[in-house]
């Protein structure tokens, strides 16, 4: 809190606010920041941030940098330009993909525009950091960041240039790396709740960053781009990426037999034609893996290959072409373990272990087999984990049916381990004075992406409603009359007051109708309203209105005063708009 008297009036402020939703804008936190006047759309997945939506930018970073600080971590500032040598050392600049923003300066050297800062940092240290005695380091810093996505979208969830805090680590064991993994594991459960988020921490793939253990931070949202399942015990993951227990269910004939299913073609289809459930089907996938070696895999048939798991159990998966199968002499849509070339290696999704009897395809076009008995009728070379995880699925943890939900990521932690350090010869002299390679660990959290996910929780058919610790401003003071000499005067002294407290404050002073002014307070989102009217003020009151929950009420200037005076001195926690606001409309 501060004693600061500077108030905000709408009249001087630029928040040129729109009646109409955008063309363009396909969710709310998109069309509500267009509408309030926070953001504008530069080029196709860049935006400026205007005066008001730069004040919650700041609000975020805020929350993000007082919670690295609390737990030692250090800022700094790299540069956005990094060259491309340092990508090169990693093996990152062909592998990170078209995503990276590539450039040449004139002289034709090479550099990209960071998506990430591992790389930069690492060579960094490795000329810094040289005894154990100088480790752990945690650094972070809040930048621009930039990727080429190739179809932005959504506003400032899928954009080219957004701003993000990305932290790394240095240790030289182990223990000291899965402490501070902990730590920011738990600093970024604080940032969530500060920043007003519902939100899960969810099990993830570590995707083109690397390393070997992750956890996202999803905000919940029917925008999110990811889906994810969670479980009433707690356990919540990715679907790409949590273990998948899927149910399948057996049909169950006397013995295996070999049945025309002419026209059918499709997983669907063949459910259809023997009229039993997707899920007592095994659906059959064909690839090669890096050394070119056959592999077929079998996967429950009401469940999707996961390719990236796929990958991870063949050393490579790359799905065969039609002209392939036929050189392998396999049949599309015909597929199944009896009688596959004697070169192809079978792998099957765990959840199949349990199934005695399979429906599958008879490697012949035009007929299946029912009642295909795992281990007489065919074999298995190897069991995985090979699918992506559905609601409905058993939850690892207790067993019970997972729960389907859509999400927003806005913050993800890593171990990382030695993968970037080993590569670019970063080690530090341990204590037996031997050259060793870091340990490190690296986490991210979406500034401008926190905003948008933010305002998907927070919106309503009048626009957005700030949590109080990210808001614009906590106050606003509207006099509904502008230039006499009771209602503007009141409200002035009133805005001037609330200032005082340590409230931040914007006074509508515009000569502008009531009904423009209301419907601006409740599109920018103030957390609380204050109405200053002739009649009530005649009375010494005033109306107050909390966007959160849109409760009104009169409310006596002195009580108003001092209530949010006494609150103020005895908030443990100042910044929650419960404890601050709420004891105003008991």
């Amino acid at each position: 809190m501060t004693n600061a008297t500077n108030i905000m009036r709408m009249s001087e402020l630029y928040v040129p606010t729109l009646k109409e939703d955008p063309a363009d804008a396909e969710i709310a936190s998109h069309r509500l920041l267009l509408r309030a006047g926070m953001i504008r759309k530069t080029a196709s997945g860049v935006y400026t941030f205007l005066p008001l939506g730069k004040r919650v930018l700041a609000k975020v970073e805020n929350i993000v940098r007082e919670e690295m600080d609390a737990i030692g971590a250090q800022e700094i500032m790299m540069p956005a330009l990094q060259p491309a040598e340092l990508w090169y050392e990693s093996g990152r600049w062909n592998d990170y993909g078209p995503e990276l923003m590539r450039l040449a300066d004139r002289h034709g050297h090479e550099f990209c525009l960071g998506p990430t800062h591992e790389e930069l940092l690492t060579a960094t240290m490795r000329n810094e950091l040289r005894s154990y005695k100088e480790l752990p380091l945690a650094l972070y810093q809040i930048q621009v960041k930039f990727r080429d996505e190739i179809r932005p979208r959504f506003g400032l969830l899928r954009s080219r240039e957004f701003i993000m805090k990305d932290a790394y680590s240095f240790h030289a064991d182990q223990e000291s790396l899965q402490k501070t993994y902990d730590d920011m594991s738990a600093a970024y459960e604080r940032i969530c709740k500060r920043m007003g988020l519902d939100f899960r921490p969810v099990e993830a793939d570590s995707g083109q960053i690397g390393g070997s253990v992750t956890c996202e931070y999803m905000a919940l949202a029917e925008a999110g781009e990811a889906e994810l399942v969670h479980c009433a015990c707690g356990y919540a993951a990715n679907a790409e990426a949590g273990d998948c227990l899927a149910r399948p269910t057996v049909y169950d004939v006397s013995k295996m037999e070999k049945i025309a299913t002419p026209d059918v073609h499709t997983i669907a289809e063949l459910a259809a034609f023997l009229d039993i459930p997707e899920s007592s089907t095994v659906k059959a996938l064909s690839g090669k893996n890096a050394e070119g070696q056959l592999v077929v895999m079998f996967v429950p048939g009401d469940h999707d290959l996961n390719e990236l798991k796929a990958a991870r159990a063949a050393g490579g998966f790359e799905l065969l072409t039609d002209e392939d199968m036929e050189a392998f002499g396999l049949h599309k849509g015909s597929m199944g373990p009896v009688g596959l070339p004697q070169e192809a290696r079978v792998i099957a999704a765990r959840s199949l272990q349990a199934v005695p009897k399979w429906v599958v395809g008879a490697n012949e076009e035009g007929f299946h087999y029912v009642g295909a008995r795992l281990g007489e009728d065919f074999d298995v070379d190897e069991w995985a984990d090979l699918c992506t995880v559905q609601p409905g699925d058993s939850c690892p943890e207790c067993g019970l049916p997972l729960e389907g939900a859509r999400g927003i990521e806005v913050s993800q932690v890593f171990q990382l381990g030695d993968k970037y350090s080993r590569a670019m010869g970063a080690t530090f002299m341990d204590e037996d004075g031997e050259e060793r390679p870091f340990l490190m660990g690296c986490y991210g959290v979406g500034i401008s992406r926190s905003m948008a996910a933010i305002v998907e929780q927070h919106n309503d058919e009048n626009g957005i409603s700030w949590p109080l610790p990210v808001a614009p401003a906590h106050v606003c003071v509207v006099p509904l009359v502008v230039g006499d000499d009771f209602v503007h005067p009141a409200a002035e002294k009133l805005a001037a007051e609330l200032s005082k407290l340590g409230l931040e404050v914007v006074i509508d002073d515009r000569k502008e109708r009531a009904g423009v002014k209301f419907a601006d307070a409740d599109l920018i989102g103030w957390p609380l309203q204050v109405i200053v009217g002739k009649r009530s003020l005649s009375e010494g009151k005033v109306e107050i209105k909390r966007r959160s929950t849109g409760a009104r009420r009169d409310i006596d200037l002195v009580a108003l005063r001092d209530g949010l005076a006494f609150t103020l001195r005895n908030a443990k926690t100042w910044g929650n708009e419960l404890s601050l606001f709420g004891q105003l409309f008991e």
